[in-house]
């Protein structure tokens, strides 16, 4: 999901005390726009015109007190349950006593300090994240439907209705077969009992054994005219994260969902979080391309998948390294594999870049013919040769094998192949591209090198 902004309102009658709060508030938060009003007035005149995720206010303004703007905030459609804060050095007894019932969510004694006013509101906007999700909403009633829907779409919600169980294994079935899928579910409410072969408990009997989804991955809430404890028992027993008992009040099935799409918002960047940790791991530090491990853990596997067919083995070397080291330092050597490795990178976004050791790195090309795959090399040889990298002259030899040409062949014996032929490219004079064919190894009939 990508990063929303987030609008705040600060209403504070102290010039000084605007330009502080907001400017902090834009150095603790990222993707953050604040509006700043002297008055409650003219807080109550934006915010009919335009839809906020936080208020912060103090308790007295030059037209009237905190409380009453609260009052005013809550009366407008919009922000409901939009989060009020009062920032005040002085909680009287009337804040504490009657903040809640104005719709205040939190009090920030001033008193702390600007910075820790930071810390709280971002700690605050990290807890109490705008709603984001898109719903799956399984309901056979025409009449909760509307409502339940009407109150979802409200507060930014997208939703798809199904009014059976069925309808909504299809639905999942095709999520669950690509993961990849745009704008995926993020929580599912179901009616426990729907008309139909199948009820609501059946589908979420499903959805935890059929689709082993967890319950992070896609919460499910249920509703239910019946909210005994034996209704409770098999709603969890079923896997469910939660129920809401008929007839449904705005303010709790939204703290319910409001709770659950926290929850698979921490998922999802728990997972994205391994995600990263999982590249790094194997990603070759100096150059950027996959690391040798990488290749050995999926090689394999990428070298036989049918959709990839042709693949191709791509080995290739620096020509006379070592000189470069030896003379020009191993500092600019590292510089040279650099900028070589975001070189391939760039030549082959779709394809498995390795560095396979030292000064060579392997390319497993996937849906290439013989041509194209020559093709592809020789204009990779060309385009090192001009490349210069830390105002280095450079050229390598390229070594080309095919599982086309070669079916039986593992992940070893086809790097082998093409180990045979970049090796066979260094003895006819280096700068130059050899492919392995069944039978005889050969210099590409592209070649245009000068030997070095």
């Amino acid at each position: 999901m990508s990063e929303q902004i987030t609008r705040i309102m600060v209403v504070d009658g102290s010039t000084v005390s605007r330009q502080i709060l907001s400017r902090i508030l834009r150095d603790e938060i990222t993707q953050i726009e604040v509006t700043s009003c002297k008055t409650g007035a003219a807080a109550i005149k934006l915010l009919k015109k335009n839809k906020y995720d936080l208020f912060t206010t103090a308790l007295m303004l030059p037209d009237m007190d905190g409380l009453e703007l609260s009052q005013e905030i809550r009366k407008s459609p919009n922000h409901n349950y939009t989060p009020i804060i009062v920032v005040s050095g002085d909680a009287d007894e009337r804040l504490l006593s009657e903040g809640f019932e104005a719709g205040v969510t939190d009090y920030f004694d001033k008193s702390q300090g600007y910075k820790a006013f930071g810390d709280f509101i971002k700690s605050f906007v990290q807890r109490n994240a705008t709603l984001d999700g898109h719903i799956l909403f399984i309901e056979d009633s025409k009449t909760a439907t509307a409502v339940i829907t009407k109150i979802l779409e409200k507060h930014g919600l997208k939703v798809t209705h199904a009014d059976s169980a069925e309808l909504a294994m299809d639905m999942l079935k095709k999520q669950h077969k690509n993961p990849k899928i745009d704008n995926p579910f993020d929580l599912a409410i179901t009616d426990f009992y729907l008309n139909g072969e199948l009820t609501g408990g059946d589908l979420l009997h499903a959805i935890r054994t059929r689709f082993h989804y967890s319950q992070q991955e896609l919460p499910v809430l249920v509703l239910t005219g019946n909210d005994d404890q034996q209704t409770q028992v098999e709603v969890f027993q079923a896997g469910g994260n939660d129920f809401v008992a008929k007839p449904i009040l705005e303010e709790v099935i939204m703290a319910r969902v409001r709770l659950l799409l926290l929850i698979r918002h921490q998922f999802e960047a728990l997972k994205q979080q391994a995600e990263e940790m999982r590249l790094v791991a194997s990603t070759d530090s100096l150059t950027g391309v996959r690391s040798k491990r990488h290749l050995v853990d999926n090689g394999d596997s990428y070298i036989k998948e049918p959709d990839s067919q042709p693949v191709w083995a791509m080995l290739l070397d620096i020509d006379h390294f070592k000189q470069i080291n030896d003379n020009l330092g191993h500092i600019t050597g590292d510089h040279v594999l650099a900028e070589l490795g975001s070189k391939l990178n760039k030549s082959f976004p779709n394809d498995m870049v390795v560095r396979f050791g030292g000064e060579e790195f392997s390319v497993l090309m996937k849906n290439l013919n013989e041509e194209q795959a020559l093709q592809a090399a020789e204009n990779l040889r060309q385009e090192i040769e001009v490349l210069k990298p830390a105002d280095v002259a450079l050229s390598v030899s390229i070594g080309l094998a095919s599982m086309q040409d070669h079916p039986k062949s593992n992940l070893n014996q086809i790097l082998a192949l093409a180990d045979k032929a970049l090796y066979q490219s260094k003895e006819s004079g280096r700068n130059r591209v050899c492919i392995h064919l069944p039978n005889e190894i050969k210099s590409s009939p592209l070649n245009q090198s000068t030997a070095k």
